[in-house]
């Protein structure tokens, strides 16, 4: 059962509460948690990708191709870093404890292809009418 918006306030009122009296807690619990780890990733990604700016920027004054080139590379692996840690913050749910007493991740991940309804056959047109029908009808 959901928590009303009310009992929600009181327990980040608790939660913050609790951070207040006890560093300690508060640094354990931050350290634990899947989101500041993905959090900082993309911090990192963003001084990566200032780097690789700089190094293009520099590349281009001193007239050194592959300074430029490299500086490229890193913009580009540190920009996938940051995209891809960014949805994993995204898709990261906590663990709540359920009616059966286990506990597990509220939301769970699903691909893209276990979203699909069925295995897409036949040809490009039949696969683009197949779409429409079903855009046309709501499911998709």
């Amino acid at each position: 059962m959901p928590l009303s918006e009310h009992e929600q306030r009181q327990l980040e009122q608790i939660e913050q509460a609790l951070y207040r009296d006890d560093r300690r807690l508060a640094r354990l619990v931050r350290s634990s948690d899947p989101r500041v780890h993905y959090r900082r990733r993309v911090a990192e990604a963003l001084v990566g990708l200032a780097l690789g700016a700089g190094m293009i920027a520099a590349g281009i004054v001193i007239a050194v191709i592959g300074l430029a080139v490299a500086g490229f590379v890193v913009m580009l692996l540190c920009g996938i870093w940051a995209l891809n840690s960014w949805r994993q913050s995204s898709t990261v749910g906590l663990s709540a404890v359920r009616e059966d007493g286990s506990t597990g991740p509220i939301m769970k991940r699903h691909s893209r292809r276990s979203r699909r309804r069925g295995p897409v056959q036949g040809s490009f047109g039949e696969r683009i009418d197949e779409r429409w029908r079903r855009r046309q009808e709501g499911d998709y």
